[in-house]
């Protein structure tokens, strides 16, 4: 009997040792993907006498990816994306006198960070594989109105062997709606989040490289450790064609720095007579950066539309590149 898709999952266990000793599996991923065996097989080129070659192989690399496909990204589970590709950040803080807890990425700028590497359970009814000191080479975050927010990520480890699932109950989780977003832009040495742009945003696509890199060495066959080289962070936004809108245009022809914040709300967390900095559960993307691109008008359902790119990087008057912030009910991750 073959094994069949609705029978697939994939399962994540952090790895608390060290990066690269397998961990048991503690959380089920609510998404989709398929672990990828990269070993490279090469077949030498000589000349011996025989037509067609010799069946002489070598393996001399060993690698292992897995792509979590499109998902509706949710409050509890994005953490584990974020953990693995900006910084090892795997405890909540709580939140003042809430069940809120405040997970914070800083995005990295004056020394490398260090990610939490986990161990990643992946296959069907028929056959589980595991990849140890998987770490997050890329990830998405794509909205538009009248959806949910969409996250696709990008891991890297180091092998692919069989295994057997650890046995495991699904977790609650919240899905983060685009038409729950506040868009906010700022200028240079405001603060992110106080103005707020309203009626504008149609779309937005982040495409963030955490610059986490495999590194070869001749300790292995598969890489020995992972450096981060340095992230890369575009931020592509389409506005309907208003009077804000031209305001951003402006902005890019005169090289204008801007602090965008996407703050995205949730349910309410109960909070005490002590209050809190939060009431609901929060995604928010805070990253300074100038335009570096606006697209000529197109138009959605007879609507003016522009599309606009904007470059994330470290600010220097205000010494931030930026910041990722989850509030959720988790007080860490399992």
């Amino acid at each position: 009997m073959g094994g069949i898709r609705a029978l697939k999952k994939i399962q994540l266990g952090k790895e608390d040792v060290a990066p690269g000793t397998a961990a048991a599996a503690t959380v089920i991923w609510r998404g989709l993907g398929s672990l990828a065996d990269n070993r490279e097989v090469t077949f030498p080129d000589e000349t011996v006498g025989i037509l067609g070659g010799t069946d002489r192989s070598i393996v001399a690399k060993i690698a292992a990816a897995i792509s979590f496909d499109n998902v509706n990204a949710t409050f509890e589970q994005l953490p584990y994306v974020l953990s693995a590709g900006i910084v090892n950040t795997v405890t909540g803080v709580a939140d003042g006198d809430s069940d809120g807890y405040v997970y914070t990425y800083t995005i990295p700028t004056s020394s490398q960070p260090t990610v939490k590497t986990y161990t990643i359970e992946g296959g069907d009814d028929q056959q589980a594989e595991e990849m140890e000191y998987a770490f997050v080479e890329s990830f998405k975050l794509t909205g538009r109105g009248g959806e949910g927010l969409i996250l696709s990520a990008n891991w890297l480890g180091r092998q692919v062997t069989n295994t057997t699932f650890t046995s495991l109950s699904l977790a609650a989780v919240e899905d983060i709606l685009f038409g729950n977003c506040t868009l906010s832009i700022d200028a240079e040495g405001g603060t992110f989040g106080t103005t707020h742009v309203s009626s504008t945003l149609l779309e937005v696509d982040l495409d963030f490289k955490t610059g986490l890199t495999p590194i070869w060495t001749a300790n292995h066959l598969y890489f020995d450790t992972a450096q981060n080289t340095g992230p890369e962070i575009m931020l592509t936004m389409t506005y309907l064609h208003n009077s804000s809108a031209v305001t951003e245009k402006t902005n890019w022809r005169n090289e204008t720095v801007r602090k965008v914040q996407l703050a995205w709300s949730g349910s309410d967390l109960t909070v005490g007579t002590g209050g809190s900095t939060y009431t609901t559960k929060m995604l928010i993307v805070n990253l300074p950066g100038k335009y570096e691109k606006f697209e000529a008008l197109t138009d959605q359902d007879g609507n003016d539309i522009v599309k606009c790119t904007l470059r994330s990087r470290y600010n220097v008057s205000d010494a931030t590149a930026g910041a990722i912030i989850c509030v959720n009910k988790l007080s860490s991750l399992t």
